[in-house]
């Protein structure tokens, strides 16, 4: 197949021209040949069976009819106009309707010729009737690639209204195939196609649009799907392959005395066996001579601080640097007070770089950062910056990782000479085919135990309705000596509703818990910073027992004396956000509880929701419930959606075949590490067009 002739721009194709072009650029981002063969059907209709009008049903839903159109009138209504077409056949009439494109319709509708129509039924004073439906002249129908299972292709209804409909798309996709000037060249080894007995390529590419039946489409489906999954695991190991192959790391050879002397004296609590693992992970990647690129997964509490520390350690007994970068100021604060706290009086230079450091303290942290005599780095966004320069950097780590983009990390690359090894952690769970997908190229290491002593926090969902039991529970916990978060949602469409909310429940929050017997604190993002820390302070302190805020405390700061988490309006929550905010509390040695807050009126997602943060503790859980809500994109937000514009596969439903395609990229490499075998030139053509082009579909074609 000529890549050519599949980046001919789609004006070209005969039946779209320039006007057409422009809608499908602007509506579906098909600019190209190749761009609408890669336009793949969202679902399939069963078009084998025909009905006459007498046959129809009131419980028949989608329906393919035979007959004319006789009759076309204008009807007025309370708002706008619907045109109304009287069709009939031989055994009765019924009515088709549209409540828009009005023009087009009637300029290209013939009456009293034979047409195939379908579509969805509704009945309506004894009549049936059909709005909008997918309109074929009897001849063409016949003379049309014939299939039993009908693709429904992706619309809009600018697309509508201009006449591109799902008959159109179809039409327009039998032209490219009978354009194509020949079959399509294979970009799997010939041993995998026979292994897995996959279709192909042309019979695929075929077949996803116009299916003979169930079986060409499911084999069709599952060689595209597997065929995109594998090409994106192939660029990760790959990515992963060169740079352990390629990129020099900074070999920390030796163990040294600040690291067994934090070890043997400084560490508060004993490692569990989790962190000892990833611990040895970390060291057996800092001792090589590649540079690390790991990724670190734990809970909210598991103490993936004390990992990081000690591996900051490693880097200063080697003579490196290290710097920790945070996503907000609060988290910047919080790892840099922590450090420095566990530090205590080692003699280990340490400093803290945000927005707010002022000018004049920023020249001599510069200073003391380029000369050798700052050990340790903790910022936000700030470390990232060009005047930002390091003697000798060896340790990059990132937390909460996924709110930096990719340009954002490679900055620290360029830290240093050699690129400093790179750790990066996340407390938000990641389910293990997205990891999979997202962090291929990296090494996973998991913390999944808590350590000593913690108990798993009791959660329960209790209505308004149990308002008062809820504050008698609060007041027997303040009793003991704990305190209390109180957390309102924190939407940015409604900013001022959410205010209101917050406000409304800090004062009744007064009420129930009036002074000088209560403290309130509250906290919320349109305070000032220094009012912000003010109220954080006291609340760290033990001088108010409740804080009411909003997620500004999702990230804040540690208080081991909270034991109470309620969450106001749960059911506007996200399940990733409710168990990060669920995290807060739990921390010290002492029973901990979440009551999720809510109205009667929940919708089936915000049950589900609920149902799994009462039911279990384990983020990994959550994390999978929470992606097959939400999907993958949403879960991890814009900035990782790139690997994730999958065109149809899916890395929830189609999980066997990702793991499935990333065995066999991974034998691949292990058995052809730089692809040079006659069977794997198809992989190495296509992989090579991989750095031209970001979709995935450009280069596989």
């Amino acid at each position: 197949m000529n890549a050519k002739f599949l980046q001919t721009p789609i004006a070209y194709l005969k039946g779209v021209g320039p006007n057409r072009a422009e809608i499908l650029q602007s509506e579906l981002g098909i600019h190209t040949y190749q761009d609408l063969l890669h336009l793949f059907p969202n679902r399939y209709i069963d078009k084998t069976q025909y009905y006459t009008i007498n046959q129809l049903q009131r419980n028949s839903s989608e329906v393919q009819i035979i007959g004319k159109v006789i009759h076309l009138k204008t009807v007025e209504q309370a708002r706008g106009s619907r045109l109304v077409a009287t069709f009939m056949d031989q055994t009765g009439e019924m009515e088709l309707v549209w409540f828009r494109g009005h023009k087009w319709i009637r300029e290209s509708l013939k009456l009293n010729v034979p047409y195939v129509i379908f579509g969805r039924l509704q009945y309506f004073n004894g009549r049936f009737s059909m709005p909008h439906p997918d309109m074929e002249l009897a001849q063409e129908h016949q003379q049309g690639i014939r299939v039993a299972m009908q693709p429904v292709y992706p619309s809009t209804e600018k697309l509508q209204k201009r006449g591109i409909t799902n008959r159109l798309m179809n039409k327009l996709l039998q032209q490219l195939f009978s354009e194509l000037p020949g079959a399509f060249a294979e970009t799997l080894p010939t041993k995998m196609i026979e292994e897995l007995r996959l279709t192909s390529k042309s019979r695929a590419l075929f077949h996803i649009h116009f299916p003979k039946d169930q079986e060409t489409l499911s084999k069709a489906q599952f060689r595209l799907k597997f065929e995109e999954f594998f090409y994106i695991q192939l660029q990760l190991l790959f990515k992963k392959q060169l740079r352990k192959q390629k990129i020099k790391g900074m070999p920390f050879e030796k163990v040294g005395e600040h690291f067994n002397r934090f070890y043997q004296e400084h560490l508060p609590f004993q490692l569990t066996g989790a962190q000892q693992r990833v611990i040895k992970e970390i060291r057996a990647d800092l001792g090589s001579n590649a540079q690390m690129n790991r990724l670190l997964q734990g809970d909210v509490g598991s103490g993936k601080t004390i990992v990081a520390l000690l591996a900051m350690l490693l880097a200063i007994d080697n003579g490196y640097q290290a710097c920790l970068v945070a996503p907000t100021e609060i988290l910047a604060v919080q790892h840099y007070n922590g450090l420095k706290e566990l530090l205590g009086d080692m003699g280990v230079s340490i400093a803290l770089l945000t927005g707010s450091v002022k000018q004049k303290d920023r020249k001599p942290l510069h200073e003391e950062l380029q000369n050798g005599k700052l050990n340790i780095l903790v910022g936000t966004h700030a470390v990232l910056e060009d005047k930002v320069r390091f003697h000798n950097l060896g340790l990059a780590i990132i937390d909460e990782q996924h709110r930096f983009g990719v340009a954002q990390r490679a900055k620290l690359w360029r830290k240093n000479q050699l690129p400093p090894h790179i750790l990066v952690m996340t407390a938000t769970p990641i389910p293990r085919t997205l990891a999979m997908s997202l962090y291929g190229d990296l090494d996973i290491s998991v913390i999944d135990e808590l350590p000593p002593g913690r108990k798993p926090i009791r959660t329960v969902h209790r209505y308004d309705a149990n308002r008062l039991k809820v504050f008698r529970f609060l007041r027997d916990e303040i009793q003991k000596g704990r305190q209390v978060y109180i957390v309102y949602p924190l939407i940015q469409e409604s900013e001022a509703l959410d205010y209101k909310d917050l406000m409304d429940g800090y004062e009744s929050v007064v009420r129930e818990f009036p002074q000088p017997e209560y403290q309130v604190s509250i906290v919320h993002g349109q305070m000032k910073a220094e009012d912000k820390d003010y109220e954080m302070e006291r609340f760290l302190k033990k001088e108010t027992q409740i804080m009411v805020a909003t997620t500004v405390i999702e990230v804040g700061v540690n208080v081991p004396n909270a034991s109470v988490m309620i969450i106001e309006s749960a059911e506007r929550f996200g399940l990733s956000q409710l168990h990060q905010l669920r995290g807060r509390v739990g921390r010290g040695a002492e029973q901990s509880f979440c009551i999720l807050m809510t109205g009667h009126k929940l919708s089936s997602e915000a049950k589900t929701r609920l149902e799994t943060m009462v039911r279990t503790n384990d983020g990994f859980e959550i994390a999978e419930v929470d992606l097959k809500l939400r999907g993958p994109g949403d879960l991890m937000g814009t900035q990782q959606s790139g690997v994730l514009n999958l065109k149809i596969a899916d890395v929830v439903r189609d999980r066997d075949i990702l793991q499935t395609a990333r065995f066999y990229a991974q034998r691949l490499l292990k058995e052809d590490p730089e692809l040079e075998a006659n069977d794997n030139l198809p992989v190495r053509v296509a992989y090579s067009r991989l750095s031209r082009h970001k979709d995935i579909w450009t280069y596989i074609s």
